[in-house]
């Protein structure tokens, strides 16, 4: 039985794992911290509960496609409940919009907005909707290391088809009138950690993974998705070992042969690294690569506790900042906290009554942030930019927000950092920045060491839950195609 070790217990890892152990492999996990999930994480005190990573859940057919391949059923390991309205959104003029899976509710909220941008969205959708699919059949459906079989007459109509020089920024100005509807869906660059000001105009097809695919809440909590994936990769024989930090990954004649803990080797027949992946080449190999690809943006996390409901919440809200190039520009270009940031809250409490005391909130809060650099020292800084979020959601109706607070962490961009090795402290791994954006990841096969492979957020295809997990799925496919290949020979 080929033995394989996988760096990481995060999603991508332990996607992996599960896939890899289903197929007759003998699959350890070794994660440095002491729990599973990565940057899907939990904080729990005082009868709060906080998701600390992905808030959302999007694309449910890849998450229920591993537990079909693993011969289980979803439903008996997560409650997954949709979400209505999907998301909220406050411009600081007072004006509102509830955007929502029921499609002739959100063109009722557009119309408020701007009548003539009703076509304009259906138009939007359907263009969107066209992305996804094309995306779903080449990028989703191929790794990396197969650019070449995309490169061929079969997938050049899709590929011309999707491919741009617009932004997204440029490509909303198109279909909509309103400005307010152009920065909502402009919004969505934000998914994959990425300005829509630079990203291109392909990512236009995330709109129609929420509005016509789907956006979906765990019940008890997010966390619940790695608290799945850790029972059912135990259950399939899946050894996972956490506070198990690897030091380096031992290559010998350029092939990966095992890695390093405690200064002791743990030999295997391959290894996957779903550790970030530019970390993984900085720190752990002897050879240095990607480390010019640009970071992801941060976040600057507040987990509030409040001792009082804010009746103006949904789920999801987004309090948007009245210059969103600025903003951005603010992020990627100066590489400074954004002075007048828009600010996300998830109150899961509003879906989940488990989530909180009894008439208490908990909430989210996160702000957009550069990635980590010299130009901000977050342990000097934090306590003001908290203020200055606190102080801008009360100006938005929020009122009692700061006295009402009876508990509160403080996440840093140089906590991402440190707790998850993320590169910079990025969330989304590698920017989406750039119209060759999509083919600079890190390939889920290492060109250069043999029998060493990546998941994760800074591999392809990308950052968020569904992504990752395809991650997954895509480097144990190379494993077990490695295998194959091997028994050939």
């Amino acid at each position: 039985m080929k033995n394989v070790i996988i760096i990481g217990a995060g999603l991508g890892g332990l996607s992996a794992a599960c896939r890899l152990a289903k197929a007759g492999f003998s699959v350890s996990v070794l994660e440095k911290n002491e729990a599973v999930g990565g940057k899907v994480n939990f904080v729990e005190s005082d009868g709060y509960q906080f998701d600390t990573g992905a808030s959302l859940l999007t694309m449910r057919h890849v998450l229920e496609d591993l537990f079909e391949f693993c011969g289980k059923r979803l439903e008996d390991y997560l409650e997954i409940v949709p979400l209505e309205p999907i998301c909220r959104y406050f411009w600081t003029d007072g004006a509102q919009f509830d955007a929502s899976q029921n499609i002739e509710k959100t063109e009722r909220e557009i119309e408020k907005l701007e009548p003539r941008d009703v076509s304009g969205f259906r138009k939007y959708l359907a263009d969107s909707k066209q992305k996804y699919e094309i995306a779903e059949r080449t990028f989703l459906a191929k790794n990396l290391n197969d650019l070449p079989k995309l490169l061929t007459p079969k997938y050049l109509p899709d590929l011309l088809k999707i491919s741009t020089l617009k932004t997204l920024d440029k490509h909303n100005a198109a279909y909509f009138k309103s400005a307010k509807l152009q920065q909502l869906f402009n919004r969505f660059a934000t998914y994959n950690g990425s300005s829509p000001f630079e990203t291109p105009a392909t990512f236009a097809l995330i709109p129609f993974v929420e509005f016509g695919l789907g956006a979906w809440y765990v019940r008890g909590g997010m966390y619940e998705i790695p608290r799945a994936l850790e029972r059912l990769a135990t259950e399939l024989g899946v050894k996972i070992f956490t506070g198990s930090e690897v030091e380096k990954i031992v290559v010998e004649n350029k092939t990966a042969v095992g890695v390093q803990v405690d200064g002791e080797t743990m030999g295997a027949d391959f290894v996957i690294s779903n550790a970030d992946a530019v970390e993984t080449y900085r720190n752990l190999l002897p050879v240095k690569k990607f480390q010019n690809r640009e970071p992801s943006c941060s976040g600057f996390v507040l987990l509030l506790g409040t001792r009082k409901k804010f009746p103006q919440l949904a789920h999801h809200n987004i309090f948007f900042s009245d210059d969103y190039k600025a903003e951005f520009d603010a992020i990627f270009k100066q590489k400074i906290p954004a002075p007048a940031p828009t600010v996300y809250i998830c109150a899961t409490s509003r879906t989940d009554e488990s989530q909180a005391p009894e008439n208490h909130e908990n909430l989210f809060v996160l702000v957009n942030a550069p990635y980590t650099n010299d130009k901000t020292d977050w342990e000097k800084e934090k306590l003001n930019y908290r203020d200055l979020i606190i102080k801008k959601l009360e100006e938005f109706g929020l009122e009692g927000l700061n006295d009402s607070i009876d508990f509160e962490q403080i996440i840093t961009p140089a906590d991402f950092e440190t707790k998850y090795r993320a590169n910079r402290g990025s969330i989304y791994g590698i920017s989406s920045n750039g119209i060759f954006s999509a083919f600079l990841r890190v390939p889920n096969r290492s060109r250069e060491i043999e029998n060493l492979y990546f998941a994760g957020g800074a591999t392809h295809p990308g950052g968020g839950i569904p992504l990752v997990l395809l991650s997954g799925k895509m480097a144990a496919e190379l494993v077990e195609e490695r295998r194959g290949e091997r028994r050939k020979g």
